[in-house]
């Protein structure tokens, strides 16, 4: 049985690859480190879950979210928005599943991803 793709959107080389060995077990991971690349990839793909943050060179985070939320092909794909800035969070809250104030527990957010696989 093939595991559902996770696309992980996230410019901090370290984070990234936490992010990506944190779902690794239950996901495919796809890596991008920018903005545009992940506007790129989700007109190519449909991930079952994107981790995106959201200061991302390229497009910013709120953009890649505008641009999944607009695509229906998307609809199924759920977002857990990572960021440091509370305001932003606030403000992006309601086209998120989840919000996350960096650091980010990686038990956290493997039990997160977990229930939104279904």
């Amino acid at each position: 049985m093939t595991k559902p793709l996770a696309l992980i959107v996230e410019d901090d080389p370290h984070l990234n690859q936490i992010f990506a060995l944190t779902l690794e077990t239950s996901f495919e991971i796809e890596t991008v480190t920018d903005g545009s690349h992940a506007l790129k990839r989700i007109s190519e793909v449909v991930p079952r879950l994107i981790v995106l943050d959201i200061n991302l060179p390229g497009a910013s985070g709120a953009e890649v979210l505008d641009a999944i939320r607009a695509d229906s092909r998307l609809n199924a794909t759920r977002v857990i928005l990572a960021t440091a800035n509370p305001q932003e969070a606030a403000i992006l809250r309601d086209k998120a599943d989840i919000v996350l104030l960096k650091p980010i527990s990686p038990t956290q957010l493997r039990e997160l991803a977990e229930r939104m696989k279904v």
